[in-house]
């Protein structure tokens, strides 16, 4: 059997190939991506806009980074909770949502609706804890598909039903992935679980703190991680997951299957698990330079990195370079702030005073090691996030969890805004076929 599948494999191989100039020859964006690196326009958004770069006629200029959520931008949003002492995420849904701020009003209602839903029901709670599994991923895209079975009015297209679909799900994503979480580790790990229900006068932030650890947690802890959902919620409709809720949505099918599928994609290692790349990637080089604060040696140890001598080989500084922002990644920039507020509470200074030098020499190490020739290019929010995570004790296997909780609000924005466009159509993208003979049967005993 195994020879068998290893000559398969090895048929699969070579059926799979493409000469790479054909791509040249038909003007094939690979990756939906132009020759200059930029994307290649596919729809039309009122949603996320993000911004790293102008052009000037066919030249593409660097500019500072800037996200913006239904037209406002990410730092005003984020500088106005802070301001007013606050959490953030649940206005930040609202807006996603309607394209409007809340009144006091709204966000109230929005508050309640929100507490009303989070509570699972004992039977799918016990689904749950039984149908265990290693991967949160797959656990949450499951459970999701659960819901669907109770749902009675899951295949109702109006827009009040998928609204309310909506608000269900950002509701319960933060509980299904708690309690899967605390599921994983009594199975596998035979540890104590105590499961903890979701309490009505917290926000989405402290429920999951509170869900995850109990009441073992500080007011920055929680100030934090309602900072990362509020940066995590929304990016615009080409990333990976959110093309994926697109797509899917554009064939009318019901919530809870798209859902699914751009939780499916979110796993993707390329896409929402990167900051765990980047927390392997700083403890290899935190267990390989001895110096932390000496920056001739984490330039060399980083020039080992790109020459593929160091960490996996891959010739990567993982965290640093995006595929829209150049200059700055504003995310990064708000995250850092708070990390080194959160790094001072937690005695973490010298930790954080390695990735501040990271974040300073690697663009300059990326600009020496391919000659002066390479784009600008920035940290991006996975080089802070996984550092902000384990120092408010989130373990690894929700990171990425984390990541499809907050995702949950630009997701079913992007999904409503697909379905109910008037003009809208299938997304039906074309692949040319480049086989280059015809074939034609034969007999099988001449084969």
């Amino acid at each position: 059997m195994e020879n068998f599948i290893t000559d398969i494999s090895r048929i699969v191989h070579q059926s799979c190939q493409i000469d790479k100039e054909l791509f040249d020859k038909f003007n094939v964006k690979r990756g939906l991506r132009n020759a200059d690196g930029s994307g290649v326009l596919v729809g039309l958004t009122n949603i996320g806009d993000v911004v790293g770069y102008r052009r000037e006629g066919d030249t593409i200029v660097p500019v500072k980074g800037d996200l913006r959520y239904r037209g406002f931008p990410i730092r005003e949003l984020v500088k106005g909770f802070q301001a007013e002492k606050r959490h953030g995420f649940e206005e930040t849904t609202f807006l996603l949502l309607t394209g409007h701020l809340p009144t006091k009003l709204q966000l109230e209602e929005l508050r309640n609706n929100l507490a009303s839903k989070r509570d699972l029901d004992d039977v799918f709670t016990n689904m749950i804890l039984s149908l265990r599994g290693r991967d949160l991923m797959n656990m949450l895209s499951r459970s999701v598909l659960i819901l669907y079975t109770l749902d009675d009015n899951a295949e109702d297209y109006s827009l009040p039903s998928l609204v309310k679909q909506s608000i269900n799900l950002i509701a319960k994503l933060p509980v299904i992935v708690a309690y899967s979480y605390h599921g994983m580790r009594h199975a596998y790990y035979r540890k104590s679980m105590i499961i903890r229900h979701p309490q009505a006068n917290l926000s989405t932030a402290e429920n999951f703190l509170y869900m995850l650890k109990g009441e073992k947690y500080t007011p920055l802890e929680a100030e934090i991680l309602d900072l990362m959902m509020i940066l995590h919620a929304e990016h615009g409709g080409g990333n990976n997951s959110t093309f994926t809720m697109r797509l899917v949505s554009s064939a009318m099918t019901d919530t809870y299957s798209a859902t699914a599928a751009a939780i499916g994609s979110l796993k993707g290692r390329l896409h929402g698990g990167a900051n765990l790349k980047v927390l392997d990637m700083m403890n290899n080089i935190k267990a390989n330079v001895r110096d932390w604060e000496n920056k001739e040696e984490i330039r060399q140890y980083l020039l080992k990195i790109l020459n593929k001598e160091a960490y996996d080989k891959s010739g990567k500084i993982y965290g640093i370079g995006h595929a829209v922002y150049t200059l700055s990644d504003p995310r990064c920039e708000l995250l850092k702030e708070k990390a080194i507020e959160l790094a001072k509470e937690k005695g973490l200074e010298r930790e954080l005073n390695l990735y501040l030098n990271i974040e300073e020499l690697a663009p300059k190490v990326l600009a020496e090691f391919k000659g002066g020739k390479v784009k600008p290019v920035c940290a991006n929010v996975d080089f802070y996030s996984g550092f902000v995570y384990e120092a408010i004790d989130i373990p690894r296997e929700l990171f990425t969890p984390m990541f499809a909780i907050a995702r949950m609000a630009g997701w079913a924005a992007h999904r409503l805004e697909e379905i109910t466009f008037e003009s809208r159509r299938i997304i039906r993208p074309a692949y040319k076929n480049v086989i280059p003979n015809e074939y034609h049967y034969v007999p099988l005993d001449n084969r």
